[in-house]
């Protein structure tokens, strides 16, 4: 069995000490790097499953390397930073982070957000028995196997937790899906009332992405007061 790889970026060597610590406990391979350049010559030598970075690390934050990170690779990231206020939540989530967790943390919470991470990541990936074909809906074009979208045949480039919220919804076209429904099937945590932002915010990133923003034939349409569905 292939042993899953975790990247720990984060310049306080204490804190990635101590993650390193109970992740090991996990069974998992940690590689630790002290800041941003560090971490994306990791992706260059080392096969990872999962990165925590740090929002303010040296010669490139966190925003930054997990913008270059998401050009070429599909993985979950968790930003780990002391920028713990709602609007800093929602600006790592909207740059690219399938996760975010304040510090000081609770190592075993960090362990369990990881193992969650892990699993909705595992559920996606291709399969040699699967033959799923492409969802197609007004030039949107989705390869569930491979996990790309196309719209009008350019490339949308999309977060894993955004991907997984579109496939939900491309797959049920007009059924309507509830924040906490969403978050229970793509998150695969328990749902509580603060989790409806975070959908929120995904749904926002994921509309701007395919153009909807400046599009009145909209692919995901709010029903008021009940949640999401898909118009294709």
């Amino acid at each position: 069995m292939k042993t899953i790889s975790i990247l720990i970026a984060d310049d306080e060597p204490e804190i990635a000490d101590l993650i390193e610590l109970h992740l090991e406990k996990e069974g998992y391979r940690c590689i630790k790097v002290a800041d941003g350049q560090e971490a994306l010559l990791a992706f260059q030598t080392n096969s990872i499953d999962l990165a925590i970075l740090d929002i303010m690390m040296p010669k490139l934050d966190g925003y930054e390397v997990t913008r270059r990170i998401r050009e070429q690779h599909h993985l979950p990231i968790i930003f780990l930073s002391a920028k713990a206020t709602d609007l800093d939540k929602i600006a790592g989530l909207v740059r690219g982070a399938d996760d975010y967790v304040t510090k000081p943390f609770n190592p075993m919470e960090l362990v369990a957000r990881v193992n969650a991470q892990l699993r909705r990541s595992m559920q996606f990936q291709p399969s040699a028995q699967t033959n799923k074909l492409a969802l197609e809906a007004g030039g949107l074009v989705i390869y569930p196997e491979e996990r790309t979208v196309f719209l009008y045949g350019d490339p949308i480039e999309l977060t894993p937790k955004e991907f997984d919220i579109l496939l939900l919804l491309a797959e049920h076209p007009k059924k309507v899906f509830g924040s906490e429904n969403i978050f229970e099937q793509v998150w695969g945590e328990a749902y509580y009332e603060g989790n409806s932002n975070t959908v929120m915010v995904h749904i926002r990133t994921l509309r701007k992405k395919l153009g909807e923003d400046v599009n009145k034939n909209k692919l995901i349409k709010t029903v008021w007061g009940v949640g999401y569905t898909f118009n294709g």
